[in-house]
């Protein structure tokens, strides 16, 4: 990394605006990146984020005269979804996600949707892996593909508990035969940066978690009996504020290993 800032808050492309909320940690890097989708007097919101008054009173304030016509999820988790309720009350917008505990409104999300707002159309793509409910939103007009946590803008996507890396490895594989065909400009992540090069980085990511498994099967071989030592081994160069994370990604590696 370079010390260059790379600017995040106000980001985008023609259809699509960052607003950065203030929950940077190592986990979201600089935060959760909320999505405002839309340039007409309607737009949809993506990850309204923590349930943080003032991130969603600015995510409101950016909007000006427009209004919200519905909030998407990309997952449920708390830095993505904890202010959607809360939100949808403030802009009286229904939810749609994946998960229908997080839906508010009569309808969901699945994989194959499509919805237009202000005129912009959003495809919704079916990405478990990072989670169980995991999707990406698909700007055909932008060629932008908004990935939650599917990719992040920095390192690299940990496997949740609720996640399962056989559906994860077969996400990417999936994201990296679309951004090919549909000739995808950028991703616009949860967190981190936008990202120019969709298939330098899917191939990226892909040979990385390869790489992974090549270094967990060493690290059997060589000794390691359990989660915690292969992250001492494998994961030596990563900070230890980051280390139960690792764990729970070396988990979910070797249930995958195991099912082989």
């Amino acid at each position: 990394m370079s010390g260059l800032s790379i600017p995040i808050d106000g980001s985008g492309t023609t259809h699509a605006t960052n607003v950065l909320a203030p929950n940077a940690s190592p986990m979201t890097l600089d935060g959760t990146n909320t999505w405002i989708l839309g340039r007409g007097e309607r737009v949809a919101v993506v990850d309204p984020g923590p349930d943080d008054e003032v991130h969603l009173s600015t995510v409101l304030k950016r909007l000006g005269e427009r209004a919200v016509d519905v909030i998407l999820l990309t997952h449920g988790h708390e830095d993505h979804s904890g202010g959607a309720r809360r939100f949808a009350e403030m802009a009286d917008a229904p939810v749609r996600a994946l998960d229908r505990t997080h839906v508010l409104g009569e309808e969901g999300l699945a994989d194959g949707d499509a919805l237009t707002v202000g005129g912009v159309e959003i495809r919704v793509i079916g990405t478990p892996g990072h989670s169980f409910d995991s999707m990406c939103f698909w700007l055909p007009e932008d060629g932008a593909l908004l990935t939650g946590d599917t990719i992040l803008g920095r390192g690299s996507t940990v496997i949740a508990p609720d996640g399962d890396l056989a559906d994860y490895l077969r996400s990417l594989d999936r994201l990296r035969a679309m951004a090919e065909l549909a000739e995808a400009e950028s991703l616009l992540p949860g967190h981190g940066p936008i990202l120019p090069d969709p298939i330098g980085k899917l191939d990226e990511y892909i040979a990385h978690r390869r790489q992974r498994l090549d270094q967990i099967r060493q690290a059997i071989r060589d000794g390691a009996k359990d989660a915690r030592e292969i992250v001492e081994m494998v994961y030596a160069e990563v900070p230890k504020e980051l280390w139960p994370a690792a764990e729970m990604s070396v988990a979910a590696q070797l249930n995958y290993l195991k099912s082989l």
